[in-house]
Order: C-alpha cells, then structure tokens, then sequence
C-alpha cells in the first residue's frame, strides 16, 4: 500500500462492493421475472438466452462490485494491476461458458424447430461449443499477455500431424456432417443398412451413428462405414409406406366375391386399426395360378415402418375369420401323385423324362 488505511477508503470499497452484490440480486430477480416470461414463448431461443444470463449477468455485477472497491483502497499499482486482471480473466471465463451454452443452446433449438435438420444431431452442438470455448481461451491467454502468434503457428503445423493420426476419427467427423448436410437421414428415421442392421436413428454424433433396433438393443454404427453402405430410408421422401400381404384362395371360389370380401376387409383395418392410414385405397391383385390356390397380393397403407407388424397382425386375423363366415377356402398346400403300373407318375414330370419305376 503507498498510504495507511483509513475510513476514507474503507467507506467507498464498503459501498462499491455493496454495490456490485445488490446490483448481481437485482439483476437475478429481474432474470427470474423474465425466465418466466420466456417460458411462455413459443421460440425456445429466448429461454437459452435469459438461463445464459442468469449466470453471467449476477457474476459481472460482483467482479464490477470487487473491481470497483479494489480501486477505492491505496493499492500499489502490482497489486492493482493483479486484480484488475485475475477479475478480468473469470470474467472472460464466465462470458465464454454462458457464450458456449447459448451458442449451443440456439443450435440445439434451430435443428429441433425445423423439419429435415437433425432435431438430436449432437455433433452441430458440439462443434459449436469447441469452437466459443477455443476462442475464448485464446481472448483469456491474450489478456494474460501470452502472445498467441506462436501457438497458432505451431498448432497449424501439428495439425498436419495429427490429421494423419486421427484419419479414421476425422473421417468419420466429415462422413456424419456430410449426412447430415445432404438430409439423407436425420435422427428418428428408420434406415436399413445393406450389411443388414436396420432401426430407428437415434442420434449422430462426432464420430458415430447410434441406431436403435425394434428389440430396443443399441447398434453404433461409424459414420464414414454408414456413408459408404447402401442403405434405405424407410421415412424419406414419406413416412408413409405400403406393405404387401400375400393370400390365396381355393381354384372353386368365386373371386369377384373374394376381391369384394377382402376390400371390406381392408377398409375396416385401414380405419380401426392404430398406424393404419384411414384414406388408403383398398388394393388386390391376383397374379399367380398355384398348386392348389389362386394366389392374390393385398396392399395395405400403413403410417411408419414399425406400424406393419400390428396391422398385418389384425389384418390376417379379420381376413380369416371373414372368409370363414363367407365360405371362402383357403386351402392348405397340396399335392397330387397318380401312380401307374410299374411307375410313380409325378405331377411336374416333363415329356421326355424317365419315371420312377415302383419297387
């Protein structure tokens, strides 16, 4: 100190710090007031925002209050400058947390408020944190007095190195951004890949996909082999989708009666049935003299892949009690063998083949 402590100085640091600690309740009141407004907003970027300042606003008005009362005492100019300082570095660490969180935060909001963006793509929001938080830490090592000119210059030269180090984990970083900007899949899709696994995608990270089968298991999937599989969407360009049943019926029916029997059929499940599609126009096509049958396809509208298994479930089930009650025969796989003298004649025998002799 270059003078002795007296009241003159006391009384103002008293009241500068005074200051800043009723200024950081006021302001966390008047936050409060606002977060409550804020929630009654349809935009989720406002409650970001007013949670960011909470925090960062109560912290300013203390280091204001702190700065303001250190100026109020005889401190030599080391000591002044030392705090002035170390306030202005928490300062700067306070703003670049609550900046991460918003930045984050509006990421977060934008891609769940918009159709075709990723709503839980976690690798946007954790691109944008990394880079506030990089740029915040090089602001604080600058207001140290650390220059920053070299460490630029050497992480553009070790970037080289570990680009080749890290070729696989980059590879899969710009394999999900590429996913993500072309829109082929977005998280709540559900994809089947050519190797097989299919699922809803729940999430697409830094450097992998997270796909959660219908079993509810988790299968983790790196971006860069999901960019290079084939693979099909089964909500894109539409979620909606139809499935194919396949009936057949006996040669002795009459198949106006049977098409018009199954079209009601059909209504009925499209319109009582959760996940069917209730405006779907009833589809039946025969196609197939059989063995023992007439075969026919049945193409039923259903809202999303995993919708099918319920309403082929009830489908098949009101199908087969109505051709009951309408005598409709849906026979059982059969087949004729003629026998002969000395010879098993079997039905698919060519002209020209030998027969089976009896024994």
């Amino acid at each position: 100190m270059t003078e002795d402590l007296t009241m003159d100085h006391l009384l103002p640091a008293g009241i500068a710090l005074a200051a800043g600690l009723l200024g950081a309740f006021l302001l966390r009141v008047l936050l409060r007031w606002l977060a409550g407004h804020a929630g009654r907003t349809r935009w989720g970027g406002d409650d970001v925002i007013v949670a960011a300042l909470r925090t960062v606003a109560p912290w300013a008005a203390v280091a204001a209050g702190v700065a303001g009362a250190a100026a109020a005492l005889p401190l030599t100019r080391t000591v002044q400058h030392n705090v002035n300082q170390v306030l202005t570095v928490l300062l700067i660490f306070v703003v670049t947390v609550t900046a991460a969180r918003v930045v984050a935060g509006l990421v977060r909001t934008v891609t769940t408020s918009r159709s075709g963006v990723a709503g839980s793509a976690t690798i946007f929001v954790n691109i944008t944190r990394i880079l506030v938080l990089a740029i915040g830490f090089l602001v604080m090592l600058q207001t140290l007095g650390v220059s920053i000119a070299p460490m630029l210059t050497a992480l553009g030269v070790g970037g080289l190195a570990v680009a080749l180090a890290l070729q696989d984990t980059l590879a899969n970083l710009f394999a999900g951004i590429h996913i993500l900007a072309s829109k082929t899949v977005q998280p709540g899709d559900y994809i089947q890949l050519s190797s097989g696994e299919d699922g809803y995608v729940e999430d697409i990270n830094w450097r992998q996909t997270t796909v959660r089968e219908l079993s509810n298991n988790l299968v983790v999937i790196p971006n860069g082999q999901l960019a290079k599989s084939n693979m099909t969407n089964f909500m894109r360009p539409e979620q909606r989708l139809t499935v194919l049943v396949q009936v057949g019926v006996s040669y002795d029916s009459d198949l106006d009666h049977v098409e018009r029997v199954t079209t009601e059929v059909i209504a009925e499940v499209m319109t009582e049935v959760s996940g069917a599609v209730p405006d779907h126009e009833p589809a039946i096509r025969f196609h197939t003299f059989g063995d023992s049958r007439i075969g026919f396809t049945v193409i039923l509208g259903v809202g999303e892949f995993s919708d099918q298994y319920r309403i082929k479930h009830e489908f098949i089930k009101r199908l087969h009690r109505r051709y009951r009650a309408e005598g409709i025969r849906i026979p059982s796989p059969a087949r004729t063998v003629a026998l002969q003298q000395g010879a098993v004649v079997l039905p698919q025998q060519r002209a020209g083949e030998d027969v089976v002799p009896l024994p």
